[in-house]
């Protein structure tokens, strides 16, 4: 009776943290976000539910042991089959085959280690289990027993250790470590999808480039729709400074396409890219991608990639951002922890960008809520930006909420210091619109420059509108709110004269501003200017990140955001949503 109740108690285990990965997305795929806009924002639609049991492999069982047989198993496979690759073993890259199968009768590809020996599903591989015991100048993971029981596709160059081509559809890839090999020449792509490849799973993974080589993607997800991405471990993907033969690299691409792209769901992995940890957009396109689910996330850029670093391992990699969108709509950003970025190549080393590119590319419906932005040279940047052949398509409806920003250091990380850069560069087109950043907490490390550095174009007949600042903890910077150059509208530093001139209309109000410097000017009345951070009146402010940033009882500002909640941002929900991310 005891063996039974243990089993019982460790099944409901493995099922809640299943449930974590899909608490947006039922059985069916039934979307369950909640309400249907978060502020201004329309949240995602659609989505793909990654469970095992929405998988279904209940066929025969195919086992691979030879270098060169997967492609051909997956040839004879039929719908439902799982094959199986020798654990410990290195495979040759593979296509996917076209197969029409279907949402009862998923093919499995995966390692023949027992399901006992990879961790339970909705919990994070590590190369762990790829026999690695520790990672140089990466987070330190749990590894009492290193042992391989992965099954190893090993590119030389170009790109696809595994290609998915048009039309496939209804794989699911599990416990395999994707990687290419060192020394050679440079790899543009592990996981490459041809074309418009849709429900595909990759489960518990390594995918992986090398140290010092060029490894531009991961995963570059072309046309695809229906795609999940889980549990995963993402490693050296980089691209070399100068004299190198590629220019960005991520740890996931995609959003660049001509015929529909979407359902995209990015939970619980560890990801580094140099250029942009994920990036959608950038490149061709005439389709916007959309409802795509970012969660629960550690983003990463190892300090070993920084030159002057003591780590430093002596090729300066391209470095811009750690999320970055070009081109999506209804985009949920939750419970994601990015780490470390810094200036010295394009940009000025900002946690996370948002900016439209390209005449058909738009960003709008972007909630980013119950995150941690850490160790970077600048906040968040958001800008409307004109492309190449004119205005992009829009840059609106962007919800931003109960962040932590902490850490900021502009001169540590070769940054300017701006907190949140708002821009419009549209001529023609509606400029930046209906954006609001809420209950947000800024503690930098050292003094920034700007709080808000803005700018409008002075073709457009209209300024920026909705533009809602509210709730927020925020240092006053040195120029606390400073024009990019270009506008037109008000060119002092008097944050009370550029709102009402710049932005019409605005609500700037309920804000905690500390060391503002004197000599630029009021802000709104109903914002609140204490000396410095001391009177702010946080639970403990400590350099040794173990800072609580919730409002002490003793706070003025307990209880007097509009809301009646607390000023800031909500630690105690971005704690839960952020548990065991790192």
């Amino acid at each position: 009776m005891r063996i039974i109740l243990l089993m019982v108690v460790l099944l409901g285990a493995i099922a809640a943290m299943a449930e974590a990965d899909n608490r947006y997305c039922g059985p069916g795929d039934m979307a369950r976000f909640g309400a249907e806009k978060d502020g201004p924002a329309a949240l995602p639609t659609r989505c793909i539910n990654t469970s095992i049991a929405s998988t279904p492999s209940s066929g025969r069982v195919i086992t691979v042991s030879e270098r060169d047989a997967v492609e051909q198993a997956v040839e004879q496979a039929n719908c439902g089959d799982t094959i199986q690759l020798r654990a410990g073993a290195t495979f040759a890259p593979f296509r996917l085959v076209v197969k029409h199968c279907d949402a009862a009768h998923w093919i499995t590809i995966r390692t023949s280690a027992a399901d006992s020996a990879l961790p339970p599903e909705g919990t994070r591989l590590t190369p762990c289990y790829a026999g690695v015991a520790s990672l140089t100048g990466r987070p330190r993971y749990d590894c009492p027993q290193p042992k391989n029981v992965l099954a190893k596709i090993e590119l030389k160059s170009g790109a696809g250790a595994i290609i998915v081509p048009e039309g496939a559809n209804h794989y699911r890839l599990i416990g395999l470590e994707i990687t290419r090999t060192p020394q050679t020449a440079i790899v543009y792509g592990l996981v490459k999808f041809e074309g418009s490849g849709d429900h595909i799973v990759i489960d518990r993974c390594w995918i992986h480039g090398s140290e010092l080589d060029e490894t531009t993607r991961g995963i570059y997800l072309g046309s695809s729709s229906y795609v999940g991405v889980v549990d995963s471990y993402f490693t050296d993907f980089h691209c070399i400074a100068r004299t190198g033969a590629c220019t960005d690299a991520q740890a996931i691409a995609g959003g660049n396409g001509r015929t529909p792209m979407g359902i995209y769901k990015i939970v619980n992995n560890y990801m580094e890219g140099a250029a942009e940890t994920v990036l959608f957009g950038g490149a061709g396109g005439s389709v916007i991608p959309s409802d795509i689910e970012v969660r629960r996330n550690y983003m990463y850029k190892p300090l070993t990639w920084m030159p002057g670093h003591a780590s430093f391992v002596g090729k300066a990699f391209i470095v811009k951002n750690l999320f970055e969108l070009k081109n999506a709509e209804r985009v949920l950003f939750e419970g994601n922890v990015l780490e470390n970025s810094w200036g010295g190549f394009s940009q000025i080393g900002y946690g996370i960008l948002l900016t439209p590119r390209g005449s058909w590319a738009a960003v709008q419906d972007v909630t980013i809520r119950y995150s941690v932005i850490s160790g970077t040279a600048a906040g968040i940047q958001m800008a409307a930006s004109k492309a190449d052949t004119g205005d992009s398509l829009a840059a609106q409806r962007w919800s931003i909420h109960d962040v932590l920003i902490r850490d900021l250091d502009a001169k540590f990380y070769n940054g300017d210091g701006v907190v949140f850069q708002l821009t419009s560069g549209f001529v023609q087109n509606a400029p930046l619109n209906n954006v609001s950043i809420d209950h947000v907490t800024v503690v930098p490390k050292t003094p920034v420059k700007n709080l808000i550095l803005f700018g409008n174009a002075p073709g457009n007949p209209r300024s920026p509108f909705n533009i809602r600042i509210t709730n927020n903890i925020l240092p006053g910077g040195r120029y606390s709110v400073w024009n990019a150059g270009g506008s037109l509208c008000a060119k002092s530093g008097n944050p009370e004269v550029i709102f009402d001139d710049c932005w019409k209309p605005s609500e700037v109000r309920n804000n905690v501003i500390y060391d503002y410097p004197g000599g630029q000017g009021p802000w709104p009345r109903g914002n609140f200017l204490p000396k410095d951070l001391r009177a702010v009146g946080f639970l403990k402010t400590d350099e040794a990140q173990d800072g609580d940033y919730r409002l002490a009882p003793s706070s003025p500002y307990k209880g007097k955001a509009s809301d009646r909640k607390d000023i800031g941002a909500d630690i105690d929900a971005i704690l839960s949503a952020t548990a065991n991310v790192r």
